[in-house]
């Protein structure tokens, strides 16, 4: 039987969700095509219709992460126009970007594994790496574009490293503190919540 145009978009829409919340949870080369069309509700046979291969599933599904993550940064700073800095630093060195893999950042998750996938996946992580960078450089401190610019890189840099320390830890006192202090650190220092000055 046939499906629709508008099921078959759905289909493939659904597929590449799972896809991206298993991919986080077990990294690209720990779930295969069976175990994710089963857990979109479809058959595994399905799936050639939809991609021409788990490679390029993987490379759509983090695209969809990545521009996700973009759309969950701007709406964090468009809530918070006093204090976006502190607003993305509470959002991202959260407990919960910690635990929840599945929904968690996907550089955090899968970056480590990019470089054996592609082009086309560095490609994209670079794009989205780079978009996130630029969210920063709107509200970090910064006399010159230059400035603004390292200030991003570095920030982006401690922030996804802390998460990714956090979550390699056995002791979750341990992993929060590796989160506030690299809040404190990056926080402005007249910012509400903010240490520096104590």
């Amino acid at each position: 039987m046939r499906v629709s145009r508008e099921k078959f978009a759905q289909n493939r829409e659904k597929i590449i969700e799972v896809a991206g919340e298993l991919f986080r949870k077990k990294g690209f080369d720990g779930i295969g095509v069976a175990e994710i069309m089963k857990a979109a509700g479809l058959t595994h046979g399905g799936f050639y219709g939809h991609f021409d291969s788990k490679d390029e599933l993987a490379c759509e599904a983090s695209k969809n992460l990545v521009m996700r993550t973009e759309e969950r940064w701007k709406a964090v700073v468009e809530k918070s126009p006093d204090a976006p800095l502190d607003a993305l630093l509470d959002h991202y060195l959260s407990r919960r970007n910690v635990v929840d893999l599945g929904d968690g950042c996907v550089f955090a998750s899968l970056s480590q594994e990019v470089s054996r996938h592609g082009p086309a996946m560095q490609e994209a992580f670079t794009g989205g790496l780079m978009a996130l960078a630029g969210i920063l450089e709107d509200v970090v401190p910064g006399e010159t574009p230059q400035e603004r610019r390292r200030r991003a890189l570095a920030s982006l840099s401690s922030m996804m490293g802390a998460v990714i320390l956090a979550r390699a830890m056995d002791d979750p006192a341990l992993a929060d503190e590796f989160l506030s202090a690299t809040r404190q650190e990056l926080s402005l220092p007249d910012s509400p919540g903010s240490k520096k000055d104590e």
